[in-house]
């Protein structure tokens, strides 16, 4: 090692030693500030001194990978986290979004699982990755699917819910000839599709398992602890332990996010193929859809303001076409010259015949997003991609040059693809902006 690698891994040593003892996430950064390698931990300062001990042999307990990554990194930083849970979910959403090169996992479209309540006369409960439909009350994303199916076991035989996907009506009579299946004979259904149970009876079974996800679930705890101690007390130790492991499990429960604050965009995606058809039609694009460009502004009272882009291909998220803008020129909580300023930084390269042009150019908002958008690109000078907005309240889509929005079906793919773009361009500019308000992490923008 030279004495200048020796100095730079000193001062980076020296950082850490002010780094806080709790959870949180980590970054290794290169000298022009680009983020190497993200990384979670439940203490910071001890888990990043790790790698930066003379004696460390990082080759060996940690790949060449690593070793590597160290030899060209200038400076570490850090984000703390509410939890080690909490640092799970922003590591994974952070690599997926930012691909730093020496991260080789959680950088494919894999999402963390979620119990699903589907909306229908009679619920069905499952572990998903991808939703069964619209309306359905989710619970997660969890941190861990293996803990999640274990726990899922248990809370079917307290609440005895259906799993199959059977299509069963309330009015249907036939339900009474039909053979339920072995779950009901174990009692972990009641068989709602044997007509076993009234649809109130059922209804009721799964408010209670709702609340139950909800709540601290104190209750059901205290009950299990007292029949492990039971078992105890009278030398039935097996049983014992099965109740202990009920409850780690049940507790596991809490390793856990909010559906509506850890967002996963790709479990809400629509069928690309269709929705990209169904796209060129509406738009009147004779040569299909290929390329969706989609962007958002987001800030705090007009502080800190902040722009994003995403890029699909195919309908489908492409990552490293992603761009992060923070606003130079635009002041306060104006959303149209924000608007202005991050469609124009984007496409006066490829004006230059540097980048590809989208089919479509897609914006957060109504009429007046989308004049300003427009107003850049005619100034450009080049040809126009299609040009569309969504306003979020009626969810209403303008296009440039039609007099009226239109009120697309909720079930339609084009609006479903449309409101995927639209929601990432949002949760993308929203994350880089908590991210800027926490602490000067990325260095990016």
């Amino acid at each position: 090692m030279t004495p200048a690698d020796k100095n730079r891994l000193e001062q980076i040593r020296e950082k850490v030693r002010s780094f806080p003892a709790g959870p949180g996430l980590y970054f290794f950064k290169d000298a022009a500030e680009k983020v190497l390698y993200i990384g979670k931990a439940g203490n910071l300062r001890s888990r990043v001194s790790s790698y930066l001990q003379p004696s460390a042999r990082i080759a060996e307990s940690r790949g060449p990978w690593i070793e590597q990554m160290l030899a060209k990194a200038e400076s570490v930083d850090y984000l703390e986290t509410a939890g080690q849970v909490e640092a799970v979910l922003q590591e994974a959403r952070l690599i997926k979004d930012i691909h730093p090169p020496y991260n080789t996992d959680l950088k494919d479209a894999k999402t963390f699982p979620y119990i699903e309540i589907t909306k229908e006369n009679f619920p069905c409960v499952s572990i998903t990755r991808k939703l069964a439909g619209k309306g359905g009350r989710l619970f997660g994303p969890f941190t861990s699917v293996k803990e999640l199916r274990a726990v899922f076991v248990i809370l079917q035989k307290l609440f005895r819910f259906r799993t199959c996907r059977l299509e069963i009506l309330a009015k249907d009579d036939k339900r009474r000839f039909f053979r339920p299946c072995i779950l009901y004979n174990i009692k972990q259904c009641t068989a709602p599709c044997a007509d076993k149970v009234s649809k109130e009876a059922y209804r009721g079974q799964i408010r209670d398992l709702a609340a139950f996800l909800r709540s601290k679930r104190s209750t059901v705890l205290r009950s299990l602890a007292r029949q492990m101690t039971h078992a105890s007390d009278h030398k039935d130790y097996e049983a014992a332990a099965m109740y202990r492991d009920r409850i780690r499990l049940i507790e596991n429960l809490d390793k856990r996010g909010l559906a509506d604050v850890h967002i996963q965009p790709e479990v809400f995606a629509a069928d690309p193929g269709a929705a990209l058809v169904k796209l060129a039609e509406l738009l009147g694009c004779r040569r299909g859809v290929r390329i969706i460009e989609g962007f958002d502004i987001a800030h705090l009272a007009g502080r800190e303001t902040v722009g994003s882009m995403v890029q699909f291909i195919d309908g489908r998220p492409f990552k490293d076409g992603y761009r992060r803008y923070r606003i130079r020129t635009a002041k306060g909580a104006d959303d149209y010259a924000g608007i202005k300023e991050v469609v124009q930084r984007r496409y006066r390269r490829a004006a230059q015949g540097q980048e590809l042009w989208p089919d479509i150019v897609l914006v957060d908002g109504g009429p007046g997003q989308l004049s300003a958008a427009a107003e850049v690109l005619r100034d450009v000078g080049t040809q126009m991609p299609k040009l569309v907005s969504i306003a979020k309240k009626e969810e209403t889509v303008f296009i440039l040059g039609r007099p009226d929005g239109l009120k697309l079906p909720r079930t339609s793919p084009a609006l479903k693809l449309l409101q995927y773009v639209r929601d990432e361009a949002h949760r993308f500019a929203q994350h880089y902006h908590h991210i800027l308000r926490s602490k000067k992490t990325l260095g990016q923008g």
